[in-house]
């Protein structure tokens, strides 16, 4: 009843099949693999900058520019504090607040924004050593509008900024800002410490979940493709037991 299936047109079909098949579960698992390749790079950046934070400081020069490797790294700098800012809209343990931002401006004539901790709402913000400093602190990228925690620019009074970023800053200071920032390791009094974030593009996005949608999508395709094998297979063999009986029109 199924020698149909050594015919040439079905020849065609089947070597289709066993060639789809295949190529579908190799990509439903290849789509499996990259998200689990990003949810093990979510799970490495969450503990890199604890990690980070045991490593010994070192110049900040030697840090920059800011990426994966370095973002959460402890960098020491040296310069005098300079204007400061509060950073509205900041939460710190269930509770809302600013971070207290200070420009320190080194001898390389830039100015580096430094995070000296996080300040509950209505408290008044502790005002920046006076002299030469050497700061340490956690290195962090600048921050993009949009981004988690980060609140848009306009309409803030003045003395206050939305986003850590050399574009916020670079029309309110007179000096170049670095495309960087830090959050001290120790906070003065009144302040609370704010901890290293893990490094943009490193967390659990839209990409991650399209990767386990296109899984999915993968292996119904492969279920698809042998599904409407056995379906044409099983009429075939209908049409063909039909014809043997002389049943078939």
């Amino acid at each position: 009843m199924y020698r149909f299936l050594t015919t040439p047109r079905w020849w065609g079909i089947n070597v289709f099949v066993l060639l789809a098949i295949p190529f579908c579960l190799f990509m439903g698992i290849w789509q499996l693999g990259r998200f689990e390749d990003r949810v093990d790079s979510h799970r490495e950046a969450e503990r890199r900058p604890a990690a980070a934070a045991a490593q010994d400081a070192v110049p900040l020069a030697e840090l920059l520019p800011v990426d994966k490797e370095t973002s959460g790294r402890l960098a020491e700098v040296s310069g005098r504090y300079g204007k400061q800012f509060l950073v509205p809209g900041r939460e710190l343990d269930g509770e809302t607040g600013s971070y207290v931002l200070t420009l320190l401006h080194t001898s390389e004539g830039k100015a580096l924004p430094v995070v000296r901790g996080w300040l509950p709402e209505g408290a008044p913000a502790p005002a920046p050593p006076a002299g030469e400093q050497t700061v340490t602190g956690a290195l962090q990228a600048s921050e993009h509008a949009g981004g988690a925690g980060v609140r848009a620019a306009g309409g803030l009074p003045s003395g206050q900024v939305g986003i850590i970023s050399a574009a916020s800053l670079v029309n309110l200071v007179p000096d170049d800002v670095y495309d960087a920032w830090v959050t001290l390791r120790e906070s003065p009094e009144g302040l609370t410490p704010v901890p290293a974030a893990a490094a943009v593009g490193t967390g659990l996005d839209l990409k991650a979940f399209q990767n386990l949608g296109y899984t999915g999508e993968w292996f119904v395709f492969a279920g698809f493709v042998l599904f409407m094998w056995v379906r044409l297979v099983r009429r075939e063999a209908e049409t063909e037991r039909d014809r043997a009986l002389g049943l078939e029109p």
